[in-house]
């Protein structure tokens, strides 16, 4: 078990809500529950969210670039009526759809500030929060040593190159070729849909002002302890990061988890999605061992701090945040 300690939070610990589903039985969901503020207040007070985990020498750190609500028919595999009411029973649903945050996670070990994923930078939603988030914890992009993007979906590299350039002079790099081959090619990018357009013209920007990128092949190790695992599917080349150190772990896996509708079924999808069977398959997989094997997760678009556990109850997965804060 994880020694967990924070450093800021800017609402109450997360909570699991227990819901019925129309994903096949009840799931668990993520909530903060919001500290209460005198009716005489003119608005909240606006603290940037960190949460902090030891992973035995390693510190992780959630950060998040802020949010944006992805309306309800953005999930394939199911109704849009489908997808309100089991928001609805898991007492998350907005007018908007299904709130997705943008976690990032910051990984450190006393030599190295490894950042996985750079946010969507405003490109979406209310988003662009990262630097302040970083300098919260007195650091600039410039101390960054390294950057891991899960995959090249404009929400994970906005960061990287807002503002026309690079925004981590100073750190190498990690994306998976196959992400890289995908997203910059031509004739893919002709072919796309529009809500894709962003995400091809940012990959040809990544590439252009970051002459120290590593397209990287398969599963690999960045330093010791800090490793690539495949979760293709969701993209051609979507990994997560697996950070282990003296018998504990955590594995990002990025956007394998989505809120409301996972870990509780596998043939529920994403608009964004490139390859809706090969994902299924992932989850498929992927899922059932997590569960068996209690591994902790974080997850990019599950509330913040996006930390959790896939359990099996009665045959039916589902989402247990993990009980990380004020521990010993």
């Amino acid at each position: 078990m994880p020694t967990l300690s924070r450093r800021a939070f800017a609402s109450a610990l997360p909570l699991g809500l227990v819901g019925g589903s129309l994903f096949g039985g009840g799931m668990i969901e993520g909530a903060s529950a919001l500290a209460a503020t005198p009716a005489t207040a003119k608005a909240p007070v606006s603290v940037t969210p960190l949460a902090q985990i030891r992973i035995g020498r390693f510190t992780v750190t959630a950060l998040t670039d802020g949010y944006a609500d992805m309306p309800y028919d953005y999930f394939p595999g199911r109704t849009a009526a489908e997808v309100e009411q089991a928001a609805v029973a898991q007492f998350t649903a907005r007018a908007g759809g299904v709130r997705f945050l943008f976690n990032q996670y910051l990984v450190e070990d006393g030599e190295r500030r490894i950042l996985i994923d750079a946010g969507a930078a405003g490109s979406i939603g209310q988003t662009g929060q990262l630097p302040q988030a970083l300098a919260a914890l007195g650091l600039q992009p410039d101390q960054i040593d390294a950057v891991i993007v899960t995959h090249m979906h404009q929400d994970h590299m906005g960061g990287l190159i807002l503002g026309g350039k690079n925004n981590y002079p100073k750190a190498e790099l990690y994306i998976d070729r196959r992400d890289v081959a995908h997203w910059t090619d031509p004739a893919k990018r002709s072919g796309a849909p529009d809500y894709l357009q962003t995400s091809f013209k940012m990959a040809d920007e990544v590439v252009r002002l970051y002459p120290r990128l590593q397209a990287i092949d398969g599963e690999r190790e960045i330093v010791p302890g800090v490793s690539i695992v495949d979760l293709t599917g969701h993209t051609p080349g979507h990994i997560g990061v697996r950070v282990q150190d003296g018998g504990q772990s955590l594995i990002m896996v990025s956007d394998m988890i989505f809120p409301v509708v996972h870990p509780g079924a596998t043939d529920v999808f994403f608009l964004f999605e490139q390859d809706p069977a090969a994902a299924k398959a992932m989850r498929d997989r992927f899922f059932p061992r997590a569960a068996s094997e209690g591994a902790l997760i974080a997850a990019t678009h599950m509330p913040f701090p996006g930390l959790g556990r896939v359990v099996a109850d009665h045959g039916q997965m589902r989402w247990q945040v993990a009980d990380w804060a004020l521990q010993n």
